[in-house]
């Protein structure tokens, strides 16, 4: 897996100051998207043990309220398996962070499902620019969702998440 970025202080993707990762490539290269350098699978660089720690390092500070993956696409088949290590390794460490993932996928169609006893929130769906709206928090287009994972997951149904 590759990455493009890591943020140490980031107060954009999520609430309150998180470390950001944002990992390399997407095959979905949606028009407008505000990441487009991320979407070459061979660009960035390698994602190492180092690089783990590192996230680790930088998240802990008792101001740093979790971590944010992005991308790219953090659940396309080539990013998935270490996407659900960081997010293991993390929570272990972490337990009480949060994790918020941004994905293109939408929630029901994502095939690793593993990921999901990690992750916190999830903000789904491609970034359409039609749908565009600056005014949303934490979406960049209307047709996105921010999922609250742990209560869907016992609700059983998509449970958005609330502020």
């Amino acid at each position: 897996m590759r990455y493009n970025k890591i943020r140490k202080m980031d107060i954009a993707d999520g609430p309150g100051v998180r470390v950001s990762i944002f990992l390399q490539g997407c095959t979905f290269k949606c028009p407008g998207c505000f990441n487009p350098e991320t979407h070459d699978f061979n660009g960035g660089k390698e994602f190492t043990a180092d690089n783990l720690q590192q996230l680790l390092t930088l998240c802990e500070p008792e101001y740093v309220k979790g971590l944010s993956i992005l991308g790219g696409e953090p659940l396309h088949p080539q990013n998935i398996a270490g996407t659900i290590e960081i997010a293991k390794t993390f929570k272990q460490k972490f337990p009480d962070k949060t994790i918020w993932l941004w994905s293109g996928y939408l929630y029901e169609n994502v095939v690793d499902k593993n990921i999901f006893n990690y992750i916190d929130v999830m903000v789904d769906g491609q970034f359409v620019q039609g749908l565009k709206n600056p005014m949303l928090k934490y979406c960049g287009s209307s047709n996105q969702r921010v999922i609250d994972v742990k209560k869907t997951l016992a609700n059983k149904k998509i449970t958005l998440w609330q502020d």
